[in-house]
C-alpha cells in the first residue's frame, strides 16, 4: 500500500513559479513510476508527466514541456513538479500518482496510487 501526500500549491501570477511535491509513504517507493495530472473545472483529467523508478526517463505532455521539471528523490520518498513560467490555464487541482509502470500512467488506464490533490491557481 502506498499513500500519497501533495503539497505546495497556491495562489501565483501569471510568469511565476511553484514547486509542487508528493510525499509517498511505505518502504517501496523506489519501484515505483511517479506521475503528475491535473484537472481544471469542467474539464477531464490530464496527464502532465511521468518519471521512472529510478529517475532515469521523464516524459511531458506537450501542452507543460519546456516549462515543467518532474524529478525524485528516493532517499526522501518524495517527487517534485517544477513549474515555471505559468499561464493561466495551468490552474487545476494538481495529483500525483504512483504505478509500477510508467506506460500505465501515461494511458492513466488502471493506476495503483492517487493522491487527494493539491490547487494550483494562476492569476492574469
Amino acid at each position: 500500500q502506498v499513500q500519497l501526500v501533495e503539497s505546495g500549491g497556491g495562489l501565483v501570477q501569471a510568469g511565476g513559479s511553484l514547486r509542487l511535491s508528493c510525499a509517498a509513504s511505505g518502504r517501496t517507493f523506489s519501484s515505483y513510476s511517479m506521475g503528475w495530472f491535473r484537472q481544471a473545472p469542467g474539464r477531464q483529467r490530464e496527464f502532465v508527466s511521468v518519471i521512472t523508478s529510478s529517475g532515469g526517463s521523464t516524459y511531458y505532455a506537450d501542452a507543460v514541456k519546456g516549462r515543467v521539471t518532474i524529478s525524485r528523490d528516493n532517499a526522501k520518498n518524495t517527487v517534485y513538479l517544477q513549474m515555471n513560467s505559468l499561464k493561466p490555464e495551468d490552474t487545476a487541482v494538481y495529483y500525483c500518482a504512483a504505478d509500477k509502470s510508467a506506460y500505465i500512467i501515461t494511458t492513466m488506464r488502471g493506476i495503483d496510487y492517487w493522491g487527494q490533490g493539491t490547487q494550483v491557481t494562476v492569476s492574469s
